[in-house]
């Protein structure tokens, strides 16, 4: 069947429902229009053939609010993480969220590889929230307009692990942001340089004490991330750091941290930043440099990003938030791959519908890390 025939059939089928709410006796009334309610998120969360996927919250754990997650790297698996993260936001705390992957030039397979196969921004209108996690992607002008568009109300992003050269390729953002700057303006930082011993040594989040009965760090304790500590010159004072990365011994989750002065000061790990738009917008950013799909078996990472959608669309932060798998989640390790990767792969956006999950495949010359099993919830 295909997609508008469908679209066409849940959007009248749902206006029946409503027009039938009226014609029941008012005490039924109430379900009726919870039916239509349903079909409508139903009809929200149909997958974007093209470029998505959507998961939508069952009517009573909704609240309201929209997320959009941008995947789209090299080498951090993004394609993996944030369908996973998209499912605990949903189906757990109600958000209802879209997530976009870099797709091939002929759109026939996701292919992190393509720096230009970047669409479906246009979930971008109705979004509440972004959370973004490309490498140098190259969108289309016609693209752009629509991340210009909601930067340009100041609305809230969320940016992990290479958001920070989140784009590139001389292209901009309006007349405003040019790609490149995507990093330092939005979100504070700009690629500056692996802190840590790439593969080898892992980074592991230490508290700021002034900052520990902030909500966003409700319930999250020490996480480690074997994706190892980026370097961060770029923050302010007015920027807030409320976790940094002591760079670890080995890539194993009880590794020490390394003496001396690569841990002497402790780079910037997850940080606070208010971001300038035109006309005196301002909005907020939350910038993490954990978040390779590896990095997301720890639970304590997972409850920090959710407890930031609750703090960035301004509702309150759970106590103790729901991270569970919604699905099951085999993290492939990190690392960069050649052109026969992904077309060997072959992952289709189906392949990340709920109830369905990929196993994970290592790229050639990854290290032994024997330790995706051990924080699932």
């Amino acid at each position: 069947m295909e997609q508008t025939y469908i679209n066409r059939w849940a959007m009248h089928f749902g206006w029946v429902i409503v027009v039938a709410s009226y014609l029941v006796p008012s005490s039924d009334r109430a379900q009726a229009v919870a039916c239509s309610e349903y079909v409508n998120e139903a009809l929200a969360s149909v997958n974007d053939p093209a470029f998505g996927v959507a998961y939508a919250p069952s009517p009573e754990k909704s609240n309201g609010k929209r997320v959009v997650l941008l995947a789209g790297d090299e080498e951090y698996r993004s394609e993996e993480a944030l369908p996973m993260l998209g499912k605990i936001l949903s189906q757990h705390h109600g958000f209802h969220c879209t997530v976009l992957f870099s797709m091939s030039q002929d759109g026939s397979m996701i292919d992190p590889n393509n720096q230009t196969g970047v669409g479906g921004l246009e979930a971008l209108d109705q979004a509440d929230l972004l959370i973004i996690a490309t490498r140098f992607r190259r969108p289309s002008a016609e693209q752009a307009v629509y991340l210009d568009r909601f930067l340009k109300k100041g609305k809230p992003v969320i940016g992990l692990r290479t958001a920070t050269h989140a784009f590139t390729g001389g292209g901009r953002f309006g007349d405003w942001l040019e790609y490149d700057d995507f990093g330092i303006k939005i979100l504070g930082e700009r690629w500056v340089s692996h802190h840590g011993g790439h593969k080898v040594q892992g980074a592991r989040s230490v508290t700021a004490p002034e900052f520990k009965q902030h909500p966003i760090l409700n319930k999250v304790g020490e996480f480690f991330a074997p994706s190892d500590v980026y370097g961060v010159v770029n923050l302010t004072e007015a920027d807030q750091v409320l976790m940094r990365g002591a760079v670890t011994e080995s890539l194993e989750p009880h590794s020490p941290n390394v003496p001396g002065k690569q841990n002497d000061p402790m780079q910037p790990l997850v940080w606070l930043h208010k971001y300038e738009a035109p006309d005196g917008v301002t909005g907020k950013s939350l910038c993490t440099t954990a978040g390779a799909a590896v990095d997301l078996v720890d639970p304590n990472l997972r409850r920090l990003i959710v407890n930031a959608a609750f703090y960035l669309t301004d509702l309150e932060v759970p106590k103790d938030a729901n991270v569970a798998y919604v699905d099951s989640f085999d993290a492939s390790f990190y690392g960069f791959t050649d052109e026969k990767f992904w077309p060997a792969r072959n992952l289709k956006i189906s392949d990340f519908e709920l109830g369905k999950s990929p196993a994970r495949k290592d790229p050639p010359g990854s290290p032994e890390w024997p330790f995706r099993e051990s924080n699932k919830n």
